[in-house]
Parts: C-alpha cells; sequence; structure tokens
C-alpha cells in the first residue's frame, strides 16, 4: 500500500544529547574526522546504513539506545569534547581576522549547486564541488561568506544501467525536512518568503532554507510552496532540467531572489550586509538587475546604480567554449521583465543591452548570460592560468581595439577542500608526524612548511599506506558493482566471478568526471587489442576504475558509457576493468585515494581547470594528463606524466578551433602516445624494485606530490587568492563608489564615449636615428595627440613596448603612460613626452595609444575605448626597430 500523506517524525533527544543536534544540523561534520567517529559510535550499523548522514542516522536509532547513551559518562564525555571543539571553531578568530587589511564585512556567493556532502545532494559535477568547496574553505578561514543556491526537490539524476549497458535515470524525491537544512523564519515564527513577479499577474514564491556549513550560512530558495501555481511549485524541481523558460525561471529566482533572501537574512540575524557579491558562473548573473533596482529606488539613476553595483561584484567563469553558456531568446526575457512583470520600474531595453552580443560574430537576438556577467562586474576571473588566457581570447570582442592578453579577466586557479577530500588514513599518517592541530591547519590553511614534513615519513610507511587504500577501494568496488549487477537484472548465481574483481597489488588507474564528449571517456578504448594487453600483462598488469555521468538529454554521452560498459562486461578483461554507475561525491571520497594514477585526457584547451586530479594528488596519486586546466600550470615530472596532445602544444594558449581539425588523427595520435606513456614509462617505474623491495622512485614521486604539489591544490589557497585580488579591491571600490561617486563616474562615462571620436594620435617620434640600438639605450619619445572636447584629466597615452613577432606584433608588452608637456598649441593638440627603455634585446617595437583615464576605473581597458596610430603615421613613425 502507498502512503496518501508522508510525515516527517523528528526524534526527541534527551537532555544530555541535545548537542548532537546541533553538531548534525551544522555540516562541519561532513570534513570533520572527529565528529563522523563520534556519530559512528552512536549506532555503527545504523550509521553506515544512513550513508553516513547524523540526521538520518538520529532518526533510526532507537530511543533505547539514546537512552542508553544518555547515562555513558565516557560518551558524553567525548560528545562535550566535540562540541566544545565546534563552539571553538564556530566563535574564534582564524586566518580573516588576523588579516590588516580592512576586508570586506560579508561576501555573497552566488551558484547554482552546491557539493557539500552526498546527504545534501545539490550538484551535478565540478562546479557544485568547487562551489562546495569554496564555502567550507571559507568556514576554515573565518571569511564572512554567506552562500547562496536553490533547493532542487529531486537534485540532479541517480544514474543506473540496463541489462545492455545504457544509462538509466532516476529523479528521488527529497524531503527538505529530512536534510540537515532549517527553514528561516520571521520573528513571529512564520516561514520567511521571497516573491517575484511573473507575466500575467502570477507571482514566484519561495521559500528560505537554511545549511550551516561550518562558520557559513548557506541560503537555498525552494519554490515548493503551496502558495504556488503547479508550474511555479515545480521551477525547483531539477538541476540543469527543463526547457528554455524553466531555467531562466530559475535563473531569476537565483539571481533576483538570491539577493532579496540575503537582505532578508541579514535582517532577521543581524549578519552584515555584503560588500561584495561573487557570482560563480551566469547563471547568477540576474543578482545585478535586483541590486540596481534597489539603489534605483533609492534616488539613483539606472547608469550611476550600474557602475555601484558593477564596483562590488565579482563574475567567475568556468567555461572555456561559447556553447557552454546559458544563452535565451531575448523575447523570452524582455516577456519577464519591465510592466506587469519583474523590475517594473527598469527600462526593459537597458536590460537587455547588458546581455546583448555585440561582438563581431554574436547572435542579436540571444541574451547571453555569460556576457551580462561580464558587463556587470568590475571583476572577472578564469579558474586556471589557461582559462583565463583561453577566456581573455573568448569574451575579447567585449573589448574591442585590445589585445586578448589586455582583457581584464585574471585567473584564480581551483583548489579543493584537503579535509573533505583527504582519506582518514592519509591523514592519520600526517597527524603522527605533526600532530592533528597541525595537521588540520596545513589542509585547511596551507603553507609549505606544514608539508615539508612528508619528507621525513618513511618509505614502508609511504607504500603501505598505498596499498591499505588500493584494498580498500577493492572491496568498494566489488560491493558496488555487485549492487549494479543485481540492478541490471543479474542473479546472485551469476555474480560469483565478482569476487576476484581488481587486485589489491595491481597498478590501479582511476577515470571518474561528467561524460560530455570533450573529456574523451572512450580514449583508451581506441586500440582495444593494445589496451587488453596493458590489463592481462604477466608480469605489470593494469586495472581500471571508471566511473561518470552522462547528461539526461546527452545521447552521445550515454553511447560512450555503453561503449565503455560493453568492453568492460568482456570476461576476458572484467576482472581489470569496471564502470561504477552513480557517480558522486560518497564514491569519489573513496575512488581518489585508492588509485595510483588518476587519468585526464580531455581536449586541450576545454577543461577550464578540472579538480579530479586534485583530490586524488592529495591522497598521492600520480596524475596522467594532457597538459589542461590546472595540470598545464603545474605539471612537473616529479608529480606525474604529461600525455603530449596532437598540436603538438607544450604550454599556452591553442586556439579553440585547432582542436576540431580532423578529429579521427587527433584521437589516434593522443590514444597512442597514452599507451606509450602507460607501457614505456608508468607501469615500468610502478612494478621496478629497489633494494629494500620497494618501488623507491614510485614512492618518491608519492612523496613529492604530497610534500610540493599539495600546498598548491589547496582551496584555502585558493579563497585566500580570491580574498586578497578580488574580494579585498571590490570592497575598496564598493566603498569608494558612493552614490556622487557613481553619479560622477557614470557621467564621465556617458561623455568620454560620446567624445571619443575626437581623440586620435597624430604625430609620433623618436630620438633615435637608426633601426638599430644597443640594449639599456633610452630613447625620448614626443607624441602629438588630439584629444577633442575631452582634456589631459580624461585619458591616459601610453607608450607599449615589447617584442615583436614576425608580423610586427607586439608580444610580452609593457605600458608606460607618457605625461603631457605643457598647454595645447594653436590647433588644440596636446604634446606628450617620455622615456622609451630598450631594455630587450632581439626585435623590438614599439607604439602610442590613448586610453579613457579615471581614478575609479578598475583597468583600462574597462569601456574598451582605445586610440592608436593610423598605419600611414606608424610607418613614418618608424615604430619598430630590429
Amino acid at each position: 500500500m502507498k502512503a496518501i500523506r508522508r510525515f516527517t517524525v523528528r526524534p526527541v533527544l534527551p537532555d544530555p544529547l541535545r548537542p548532537l543536534g546541533d553538531l548534525a544540523r551544522n555540516l562541519r561534520w561532513s570534513w570533520h574526522t572527529g565528529t563522523r567517529d563520534l556519530f559512528r559510535s552512536v549506532d555503527p550499523e545504523h550509521w553506515a546504513a544512513s550513508g553516513c548522514d547524523p540526521v538520518r542516522l538520529l532518526g533510526r536509532v532507537a530511543p533505547a539506545r539514546l537512552t542508553e547513551l544518555a547515562g555513558d559518562r565516557d560518551f558524553l564525555d567525548r560528545l562535550g569534547t566535540v562540541a566544545d571543539d565546534l563552539h571553538a571553531y564556530m566563535t574564534g578568530d582564524r586566518w580573516y581576522q588576523a588579516q590588516t587589511d580592512r576586508l570586506p564585512a560579508a561576501v555573497a556567493y552566488f551558484s547554482p549547486e552546491f557539493g557539500i556532502t552526498a546527504a545534501l545532494p545539490q550538484y551535478s559535477g565540478g562546479l557544485g564541488i568547487l562551489a562546495g568547496d569554496h564555502l567550507k574553505a571559507a568556514s576554515d578561514l573565518g571569511v564572512p561568506l554567506i552562500g547562496v543556491g536553490l533547493l532542487y526537490r529531486h537534485g540532479y539524476f541517480r544514474q543506473s544501467l540496463s541489462r545492455d549497458g545504457w544509462q538509466q535515470e532516476h529523479y528521488p524525491v527529497l524531503d527538505p525536512n529530512e536534510l540537515p537544512l532549517e527553514q528561516l523564519r520571521e520573528a513571529d515564527g512564520t516561514a520567511a518568503r521571497v516573491t517575484l513577479a511573473l507575466p500575467g499577474d502570477r507571482s514566484l514564491r519561495a521559500r528560505i532554507w537554511i545549511a550551516q556549513v561550518g562558520r557559513v550560512p548557506l541560503l537555498l530558495l525552494d519554490s515548493d510552496v503551496e502558495e504556488n501555481d503547479l508550474g511555479e511549485r515545480g521551477v525547483t524541481d531539477r538541476l540543469y532540467g527543463g526547457g528554455s523558460e524553466h531555467r531562466l525561471l530559475q535563473e531569476m529566482l537565483l539571481g533576483i531572489g538570491g539577493v532579496r533572501a540575503v537582505r532578508t537574512y541579514c535582517r532577521l540575524t543581524g549578519h552584515a550586509e555584503p560588500e561584495v557579491f561573487h557570482t560563480n558562473e551566469g547563471h547568477a548573473g540576474f543578482l545585478g538587475l535586483e541590486r540596481i533596482a534597489e539603489l534605483r529606488s533609492a534616488g539613483l539613476d539606472f547608469d550611476s546604480a550600474l557602475e555601484a553595483v558593477r564596483a562590488g561584484t565579482v563574475f567567475t567563469t568556468h567555461t572555456p567554449v561559447p556553447a557552454g553558456i546559458d544563452r535565451f531568446d531575448r523575447e523570452l526575457v524582455a516577456r519577464h521583465f519591465g510592466p506587469h512583470a519583474e523590475l517594473p520600474n527598469m527600462e526593459v531595453d537597458r536590460i537587455l543591452r547588458l546581455g546583448r552580443e555585440t561582438y563581431p560574430g554574436g547572435e542579436p537576438n540571444l541574451f547571453n548570460m555569460a556576457v551580462m556577467g561580464l558587463r556587470l562586474a568590475q571583476r572577472a576571473n578564469g579558474v586556471s592560468l589557461l582559462h583565463g588566457s583561453v577566456s581573455r581570447a573568448m569574451f575579447s570582442g567585449l573589448w574591442p581595439g585590445f589585445d586578448p592578453d589586455e582583457v581584464p579577466i585574471t585567473s584564480v586557479t581551483n583548489g579543493v577542500h584537503a579535509p573533505t577530500w583527504v582519506a582518514p588514513e592519509v591523514f592519520r599518517l600526517g597527524a603522527r608526524r605533526l600532530g592533528g592541530r597541525r595537521t588540520e591547519e596545513a589542509l585547511s590553511v596551507g603553507d609549505s612548511d606544514r608539508w615539508d614534513s612528508v619528507a621525513d615519513i618513511p618509505d614502508q610507511d609511504i607504500w603501505q599506506l598505498r596499498r591499505s587504500l588500493r584494498e580498500l577501494l577493492v572491496m568498494e568496488v566489488r560491493e558496488r558493482l555487485r549492487a549494479s549487477w543485481r540492478q541490471r537484472g543479474a542473479v546472485a548465481a551469476e555474480l560469483g566471478w565478482i569476487d576476484r574483481v581488481l587486485d589489491p597489488d595491481v597498478l590501479t588507474i582511476g577515470f571518474a568526471r561528467r561524460v560530455p564528449s570533450y573529456k574523451r571517456l572512450t580514449l583508451m578504448l581506441r586500440d582495444r587489442d593494445r589496451l587488453r594487453d596493458l590489463l592481462l600483462h604477466p608480469e605489470r598488469p593494469v586495472q581500471i576504475v571508471v566511473a561518470g555521468k552522462a547528461h539526461p538529454a546527452d545521447d552521445g554521452g550515454k553511447r560512450l558509457i555503453q561503449e565503455l560498459v560493453r568492453f568492460a562486461d568482456d570476461p576476458r578483461v572484467r576482472h581489470r576493468i569496471v564502470f561504477l554507475p552513480d557517480y558522486g561525491m560518497a564514491m569519489a571520497q573513496k575512488l581518489y585515494p585508492g588509485c595510483d594514477v588518476w587519468l585526464n585526457n580531455p581536449l586541450r584547451p576545454l577543461e577550464a581547470c578540472g579538480t579530479s586530479g586534485m583530490k586524488a594528488a592529495l591522497n598521492g596519486c600520480l596524475n596522467l594528463s594532457v597538459l589542461d586546466g590546472w595540470w598545464d600550470e603545474w605539471f612537473q615530472p616529479d608529480f606525474g606524466w604529461a600525455i603530449p596532445t596532437a598540436d603538438g602544444t607544450d604550454g599556452g594558449a591553442p586556439s579553440l578551433s585547432a582542436v576540431g581539425d580532423d578529429p579521427e588523427r587527433r584521437d589516434a595520435i593522443e590514444a597512442a602516445a597514452l599507451y606509450d606513456l602507460l607501457e614505456q614509462r608508468v607501469t615500468p617505474r610502478f612494478y621496478e624494485r629497489g633494494p629494500d623491495g620497494l618501488p623507491d622512485r614510485w614512492i618518491e614521486m608519492v612523496r613529492r606530490t604530497l610534500s610540493l604539489l599539495g600546498p598548491k591544490v589547496l582551496a584555502g589557497r585558493m579563497v585566500r587568492e580570491y580574498v586578497e585580488r578580488l574580494y579585498a579591491p571590490a570592497a575598496r571600490a564598493h566603498r569608494a563608489m558612493d552614490p556622487d561617486a557613481a553619479r560622477e563616474l557614470a557621467e564621465w562615462k556617458a561623455r568620454v564615449r560620446g567624445a571619443w571620436h575626437g581623440v586620435s594620435v597624430d604625430h609620433v617620434e623618436t630620438s633615435a636615428t637608426t633601426a638599430t640600438a644597443e640594449l639599456g639605450t633610452t630613447l625620448a619619445l614626443r607624441v602629438r595627440v588630439g584629444l577633442g572636447a575631452l582634456g589631459p584629466d580624461d585619458v591616459e597615452v601610453q607608450a607599449v613596448s615589447g617584442r615583436v613577432d614576425e608580423e610586427d606584433r607586439i608580444t610580452d608588452a609593457t605600458a608606460v603612460p607618457l605625461k603631457p608637456a605643457g598647454a595645447p598649441d594653436q590647433e588644440g593638440r596636446w604634446v606628450y613626452e617620455g622615456p622609451l627603455s630598450l631594455d630587450r634585446t632581439g626585435p623590438f617595437g614599439y607604439t602610442v595609444r590613448i586610453l579613457p583615464g579615471h581614478r575609479l576605473l578598475a583597468s583600462g581597458a574597462e569601456l574598451g575605448l582605445v586610440a592608436v596610430p593610423s598605419e600611414d603615421l606608424a610607418e613614418a613613425a618608424g615604430l619598430l626597430m630590429r
């Protein structure tokens, strides 16, 4: 029989056990070993059955067991210690509070998904896991962050396989009352709400749930409330589900509703109002519109409000390809704003202009969320050095006249939250060398000094750790594989072979990630005979564990999974290669530590960062990867291996078109390079034994991975960079942009844009008399410019110099401002002068340019305006020296 109504019956904890409730509701338990150990001891069997979720555990434990624990002095002492530790963690000063600069009072961090723990399944892949790690690291550092997202009633899908290996999707219903969440309530006890206006006099209402992530509150908006009509109740049904209008409503609720939720939370709790708003990818870009509307209601005009909003906004892009960006039909967007819809007092045309693709090749009828995100943020970044370079090239059309290197998009390379991803066995080994507290600090804050002690760990200890982690993975794989085959319709009598799957003494390779085509799940299958030889080698076998989900609408990705599964089903190799369905955080936390090599073979440069290899590295796993994302930045032979790519590039940013030329030939070349590495370098090193019977050279690579790479890949390092390089400058800009300053800047920009046609470089001369000069020479540069209706206070005239390539393009450029020499001449022209230092040998060139200049600009490229010499003038001035 099926229940006609569902209730959540919460346990009543005896008074001595009340702190258990507080510990369960704070998601710090998901990365704090002591708290997890405490809950495990409540009831080990139910702890495992609950998926290691304290909220579910407490709902399952028998009242008699709770009564027993309430009288257990040893347990109560442990409970008191853990509760005191949480209180000290929540209230004590941390890294952020020790900084001397005036940092933001608060930062609001918006993301469409958050991967905090498997017990709160609100993530699909890397973007959400990164967002979750960002919140946890901010908590560990004491950064006053407020997270903002949506609560999806079905989360992302659960994955299983059909008998023939085709991906099946399942969408279990999540009851918020059974999750580690609490409702935000008004002072009178009623549920706090945010409301958005929809076309046709309809409304979209959402309540606000709070997930406490250590010190960081995460606000999750939920539209499944009785006041909504059926369609509106389903807005927060699934992550990345539905059609265009459904996605638009999700992103309006996240951005606009999210700002309103933050205001409500701060009003009810007294939390400091955010000075900085950080949007993690373009999905939350509408938050800027709501903040403009707030300022307009306070008396600012649109342009002034736009400048005030931009000053305190940070935008992070995660995609290296235009196809990865949400784009909506402009008519659909227009219908949801303006009179009789949301933000009725804002001109719809101004909203649409923020998302227009005004660059060459753009589509004027589409509204681009990333373009809006960049226009609404004064500071933007990619998520690795290479991705920053790719992003500058991809979005360079928004800054015409500037080389991609000068596009104002910087990069902060992603990191991972080590306390979440480091196996307990690895933590305990570190604690024996450093002590528990110092190990926690090394994993959360991170600096190289704390990691240097890895050098003192004996080889035998490292190798024994690696073997034990591999053995734990073997047991996990067998359990999951048996469950998968039962789902596929097999009976127990058919599954005896699973007891022989994998071997704890065989080199183990891991490959787990989402399954879009560019990640090339099946590259390893390119030469199946060669792969079988690797798997079944009599002296140096390898075994491979594969996992990953394809998007429900991506049949191409599902075919890749099916191809891999069918190969892994072959009785000849099924003990050496497995595909595990339903890849998620719980599986990943077992998979990363148990692998010896982490494989990554995307199409370069389509991996923005890719953090799974970072998590593996923190557990002593070596990376075998294409030079893409973070691996391009930090690869050293000490840490692993770089798979050569068909374009022959070993650094820099290749063009996106280069990866599309003859994909069959490209894949064949790169697969062959992968097999070569495995056959000739990876497997020999793993199985090679030194005088003491240990693989000395492999162990040394593990040691260097931990000691040298470990501190770099930490989310603590990443969040510190965000604070120092983006949040702190954004907060200063926000404070400087009071209403008068915002009006001043908006009026100045309008005046400069209107007068820029009158700006020109008219004459350039130097003291050079020949086309050659000696290193160290300083030339006198004299430039005559026309400024039209503008004056010297409105511009900066620069000399730009550096090496030149074969096409006379300046590379590795240096810009030096020139100074006006006196008043304008009779024609109204200004003369600028300055030195030009010849500080590099070889082909050397320079040019002159004029940029807008104002004290409140974050970059000279901000307006996308530049004046340079005409080609005739450049040739006459001799702007090139060889």
